[in-house]
């Protein structure tokens, strides 16, 4: 008899939120949700808790207590928590058997963490789990035989077109006879690819968000359109896969169709396509290793035209190449990375900086922000301590420039 399997959606408002959810209750026989975290959206995750009745809920520290009363008002009795010491309490709670970690920044990296640590089942979308804490992440998971499946299209595309004990055990993947050459992160281009840099420049808020192909939240559209996503997915992929830089390659694919490839020593290269959404490497991770309808529109092969292969400007582009400078520099260095990132795109955002100054923002705070070295034995408050620096020095570089 298959048992019901227990799902924590932390994130659960997001667009990752959203298309988990959609399966999740195409599924009832075969999931539970338990339990729900939103942040900002509360009247969105009162709705979720209406139609799914969850057993838990966080929601921010200061809307516990006024959360409270809005399930008991429509007749739930749901567990309410706050804050992140909510969020570690759901990702440690025995009853959750699988961790949707889709907790958008820096914020999801504790939960996701502790969760690896319970040896819980993780479904990854939060990249900053591995940008910020790879070495301490991977380590957590080996140590307390947790299961860490990616739901990022890249990632899950690579991690199916790979043989099945390096999927259980990715230091299997430097093993001769099976002959993995390189792996190919494949790039939108996002919505300035047939744009020039002096174009960028001039770029708004509404046009960084657009993104052409995918339906995703305003912080993922900007790192789209600057390809410090793309950047963060290497960081990630090096990580997951246990292989330096320079064994993973981007290339910028504008269809979305072929999601990444696995390139073998004897010339083969296995790819992954489907339609650009992402409830297909959702519904390959919640059911691995066995496959469910994911409600996800099929492709239709004889729709495709030309699928173009374009190697990225990382002049145009430079938070790819500081990407690449910060994964060969080590952990310390990502963690400044995604942390000047994340404020100078929030800058971008609030009209305060050009769509062109993040990237240079970015490099100002990787060259001048002086920190330790990190290694798998560092532990969150030396990794937290790192972000908050590099947080505050990003503020003062963005203050000085406006």
């Amino acid at each position: 008899m298959v048992m019901t399997q227990r799902i924590a959606v932390l994130g659960a408002t997001g667009s990752i939120g959203d298309s988990t959810l959609s399966i999740l209750a195409a599924h009832p026989h075969d999931y539970d949700v338990y339990a729900l975290s939103g942040y900002q959206r509360l009247d969105k995750l009162l709705a979720l808790c209406q139609q799914f009745e969850p057993t838990r809920v966080c929601v921010p520290s200061k809307d516990v207590d006024s959360f409270a009363k809005r399930l008991c008002d429509v007749g739930l009795a749901i567990d309410v928590v706050g804050g992140a010491a909510g969020l570690i309490e759901i990702a440690t709670d025995p009853q959750v058997d699988t961790v949707v970690a889709a907790i958008v920044g820096a914020a999801g990296l504790p939960s996701t963490l502790v969760a690896a640590r319970a040896g819980k089942r993780i479904l990854l979308a939060n990249k900053e789990a591995l940008v910020m804490a790879g070495e301490v992440m991977i380590a957590a998971v080996k140590a307390h035989n947790a299961t860490l499946l990616p739901i990022d299209s890249e990632h899950n595309a690579i991690f199916q077109c790979l043989p099945v004990s390096i999927q259980q055990n990715n230091s299997q993947i430097h093993q001769v006879s099976h002959g993995v050459r390189r792996l190919w992160l494949t790039a939108s281009g996002g919505p300035f690819l047939q744009q020039s840099f002096a174009q960028m420049q001039k770029a708004g808020v509404a046009q960084a968000v657009k993104h052409p192909n995918w339906s995703m939240g305003q912080k993922i559209s900007v790192d789209s359109a600057t390809m410090m996503n793309k950047g963060l997915e290497l960081i990630e992929a090096c990580h997951l896969f246990d292989l330096p830089e320079d064994k993973i390659k981007v290339v910028i694919h504008p269809q979305s169709i072929i999601h990444s490839m696995v390139e073998y020593s004897d010339g083969s290269f296995l790819a992954q396509l489907g339609s650009p959404d992402m409830k297909t490497p959702i519904a390959h991770a919640l059911s691995y290793p066995n496959r469910i309808d994911s409600g996800s529109q099929p492709l239709d092969l004889f729709a495709l035209n030309d699928l173009e292969f374009i190697k990225p400007d990382l002049q145009k582009f430079a938070c790819l190449r500081l990407a690449r400078q910060a994964m060969q520099a080590g952990t310390q260095s990502t963690i400044v990375l995604n942390a000047a990132n994340e404020v100078a795109v929030a800058a971008f955002l609030a009209e305060q900086i050009r769509l062109t100054d993040i990237a240079d923002i970015n490099e100002q705070a990787l060259t001048q922000v002086a920190v330790p070295s990190l290694d798998a034995s560092a532990d969150i408050e030396d990794i937290l301590a790192i972000d908050d620096k590099a947080r505050r020095h990003t503020h003062d570089i963005i203050a000085k420039m406006t």
